[in-house]
C-alpha cells in the first residue's frame, strides 16, 4: 500500500505553521514535508523535514515532488487582501501561477489529493451579505478575490476535465496567537489582542460595527484536515465550500475583551482596508459543509477571547 507524502507549500503562514504541525502528529513527522521561501518558523524547528521552495519554479516543485514520493499537496502560499490591492498584477501572477503550477503536476503524477484554500473574498457587494449561500452572485472586487474565484474555477475544471481531486475552503477570517497575521483585511480581529495585553488600548482599521465572519485557527485546521480526509464520494463542491463559525464586528470582540481586561478601550480610524470589508459578507451559509462531510465548529466568540488572551 502506498504510503502518503505531504508537501505543504507556504508552510510558514499564518495557516500553514498549524497545519503542518497539526499533519506531522497524523502522519508522522517524517512525512510532511514543509516548504516556504522564507526562513523556517521557529514553531517548527525540529518537528520534520523543512526545504526552501519558490512555488512560482515549476520544475523544482516537479522534482521535489518526484524526489520526496509526494502524494498530497497543500498549497497555502499567496499574497493576500489588503497586501495584494499594494501590487495587484503581483498578486495575480503568483496566486495564479502557483495553482496551475501544482494542479498541473497533480495531473502529471496522478497525486492522491490538493488542498487549496479559497475565501470570503470571492464575494463582493452583489452577493447577499446575510447568510451568504454557497450558489450565489460572485462579483469580488479586490484582485485576491479575484484570483481566489479564477482559482476555484480551475480547481473545478482540473477535478471534472483530469479527475483531480482538488478540494477547497472558503475560510473566512483566520484567528491565532501561534503565527503572525499576513496582510489581511480580517488582521484587526488579531492585532486588537496583542494591543488589548500590551497596551490596553487598541485603534480599529475598520467601523465599529462592520460585521465579517470569523473563525478560531483551531477551527480552521480541523475544517481542512477533515475535508481532506473524508470519502471523495462526499465532497459535491470542487469549486470551494464555505465555511463559517461566527460573526462579530470590533465593536462586539472589543467588550468581549472588556470582560478579562476591564481597562481596556477602543478607538476607530478606518482606511483603505474598510472599503475592501464592506464588499464582503457579513455571516456565512455552510449548509452544504455540514450537510456533506460533517462541519461544525467548536469556538465562539467568548470561547476564542478567553484562550487568545490565556496564550498571547
Amino acid at each position: 500500500m502506498k504510503k502518503d507524502k505531504i508537501l505543504v507549500i507556504g508552510a510558514c503562514g499564518q495557516i500553514g505553521v498549524e497545519l503542518t504541525l497539526a499533519l506531522r502528529k497524523m502522519y508522522g513527522d517524517a512525512n510532511v514535508v514543509a516548504s516556504d521561501l522564507r526562513e523556517e518558523h521557529d514553531l517548527l524547528k525540529g518537528t520534520g523535514p523543512y526545504v526552501s521552495l519558490d512555488v512560482m519554479n515549476k520544475e523544482m516543485l516537479h522534482v521535489l515532488v518526484i524526489r520526496h514520493n509526494i502524494t498530497q499537496i497543500y498549497l497555502l502560499a499567496a499574497i493576500l487582501s489588503a497586501t495584494g490591492e499594494k501590487n495587484p498584477l503581483l498578486a495575480w501572477h503568483i496566486n495564479m501561477q502557483s495553482l496551475l503550477n501544482v494542479l498541473d503536476i497533480a495531473k502529471e503524477e496522478n497525486l492522491d489529493k490538493i488542498y487549496w484554500p479559497s475565501s470570503i473574498a470571492v464575494f463582493g457587494p452583489n452577493s447577499p451579505a446575510v447568510e451568504t449561500p454557497q450558489h450565489t452572485i460572485i462579483e469580488p472586487t479586490t484582485i485576491y478575490g479575484i484570483s481566489k474565484f479564477a482559482g476555484e474555477r480551475w480547481c473545478e475544471y482540473y477535478n471534472h476535465r483530469f479527475g483531480v481531486d482538488v478540494r477547497s475552503l472558503r475560510y473566512p477570517g483566520l484567528i491565532s496567537y501561534k503565527s503572525a497575521p499576513g496582510g489581511g483585511t480580517t488582521d484587526y480581529a488579531i492585532e486588537i489582542f496583542h494591543e488589548a495585553k500590551e497596551h490596553k488600548k487598541y485603534t480599529s482599521f475598520l467601523s465599529e460595527d462592520t460585521y465579517l465572519p470569523m473563525m478560531y485557527m483551531p477551527d480552521a485546521i480541523r475544517a481542512t484536515i477533515e475535508l481532506m480526509e473524508a470519502d471523495a464520494s462526499k465532497i459535491a463542491i470542487r469549486s470551494a465550500y464555505n465555511l463559517s463559525a461566527m460573526s462579530f464586528s470590533p465593536k462586539e470582540i472589543g467588550a468581549e475583551i472588556k470582560k478579562h481586561i476591564p481597562e481596556f478601550t477602543m478607538s476607530y480610524a478606518p482606511d483603505y482596508r474598510q472599503q475592501i470589508a464592506d464588499g464582503w459578507p457579513n455571516s456565512m451559509n455552510d449548509g452544504q459543509a455540514r450537510q456533506d462531510w460533517g462541519w461544525k465548529p467548536e469556538y465562539d466568540l467568548a470561547r476564542m477571547t478567553e484562550d487568545m488572551l490565556k496564550n498571547i
